[in-house]
């Protein structure tokens, strides 16, 4: 029998199978951050499609700080009844249902929020400055508050019926930032050494654990590594992958990059070297090194594409799941495909608009999915030929649309 298809269990939760769709975003909410019956239909097409358990696309747990238009907030018990529908879909068809919970920190466009906020006030690199702004840097109260927030969105994903929650700590948002020697430059309690640096990560795991029962799963997506000269040593990788699993931690996530080098949407992948191809995986190298490390179970996502690299990634024993993304945005079924020992149908490939500051800043391998993403939600058929260009002027339209209307809703409460 194929390794994917072996049930597994965390805490009391059983999965299925060992296939996880990793987090894509959906921007599919409305201005108020509300789930809708796009999510609801998106959701139970993969759940059709026999997954075994799916972790949302970003979920913001502060309203003042969205990553993009179209993002799902919760920080109040105000949407706890659509929420309860969304978790429902999971329960109906035994897909285990994990909701990525995230602050972005200074990844955001500007305009889109009043300020953005970090650890230590450092600009973009110049590529990104223009669409991404200098961040403000927190006040420890400020930090205190965000810990909470962690905590109390996970308490209402449970009390929704979510199975549990993955705390975003990679991609270069806030946890990642305050993680990185490049992003953290502060010299009290939560900067410095990486005892500082990861001190955060650990309180929002320490809160979210408090605020919720001993059965809900609380799962961290972790870089392996930035990818920029000057980030976080493996070393340090290491340190924050043992101490968050000492701390209890049920699942890790293992990725890489920022949007300053988006090693997550396959950016370098063609510089790899070719033993790492034929794996398949992006981050299987790196699993196998922290398998050694660490008792929690091991996710990882990125890369793979055939049956036999993921059964492969499986009886190594590198990881205990199989996380897979983009895949599943044009084939809703793969997961049922995959069972039965049939490859991915679609190879991922960039996703390029033709213009050149667009297509470096790699925004299209988020955007040109979530269209995808909105038309699975409305009963129709993903379209793998859709037009990147025709995708990203939409985007830009509706983005500048969000600009204008969070900048007239500032002035209004100034």
């Amino acid at each position: 029998m194929s390794h994917l298809a072996e049930p597994i269990q965390i805490r009391q939760t059983r999965f299925k199978n060992r296939i996880i769709k990793g987090a894509m975003s959906e921007a599919l909410a409305n201005d108020a951050g509300q789930p809708n019956h796009l999510h609801f239909g998106l959701y139970e097409a993969w759940a059709k499609g026999g997954l075994g358990c799916a972790i949302t696309g970003n979920v913001m747990v502060d309203a003042r700080a969205k990553n993009e238009p179209g993002v799902v907030i919760v920080e109040t018990e105000r949407d706890l009844e659509k929420l309860k529908q969304w978790a429902g879909i999971g329960k109906k068809y035994g897909m285990v249902q994990l909701i990525q919970l995230s602050h972005p920190g200074r990844q955001c466009p500007k305009g889109l929020n009043k300020e953005t906020v970090a650890p230590s006030a450092v600009p973009f690199s110049p590529l990104l400055a223009t669409t991404f702004a200098t961040p403000r840097e927190l006040h420890e109260d400020e930090i205190l508050d965000i810990i909470q927030r962690f905590a109390e969105s996970a308490r209402i994903c449970e009390k929704a019926g979510f199975d549990g929650v993955q705390l975003h700590g990679a991609h270069g948002y806030l946890i990642s930032q305050f993680l990185s020697p490049l992003t953290n430059k502060r010299q009290d309690q939560w900067g410095g050494s990486i005892e500082n640096r990861m001190r955060f990560l650990l309180e929002i795991y320490k809160a979210t654990r408090q605020a919720t029962s001993e059965n809900f799963i609380i799962s961290v997506k972790l870089n392996s590594a930035d990818f920029q000269r000057g980030g976080i040593t493996e070393d340090d990788v290491i340190t924050v992958f043992k101490a968050i699993d000492d701390a209890g931690i049920d699942l890790i996530e293992i990725s890489g990059g920022t949007y300053e080098a988006p090693v997550m949407a396959g950016a370098k992948a063609d510089k790899r070297k070719a033993s790492t191809i034929a794996r398949e995986a992006y981050f299987l190298d790196f699993a196998e090194k922290i398998r050694q490390q660490v008792k929690c179970k091991l996710m990882v996502t990125g890369g793979f594409r055939t049956v036999q690299g993921m059964n492969a990634a499986l009886d190594s024993g590198a990881c205990d799941f199989i996380g897979i993304a983009r895949p599943l945005a044009v084939e809703t079924d793969l997961t049922d495909r995959l069972i039965v020992g049939q490859d991915v149908r679609y190879a991922v490939k960039p996703i390029k608009t033709g213009i050149p500051f667009v297509d470096k800043m790699a925004i299209m391998e988020i955007i040109w999915y979530a269209a995808q993403f909105k038309a699975i939600g409305q009963g129709k058929r993903p379209n793998p030929k859709l037009s990147p260009l025709k995708v990203f002027l939409n985007y830009a339209k509706n983005n500048v649309k969000a600009v204008i209307k969070g900048r007239i809703n500032s002035r209004k409460s100034a």
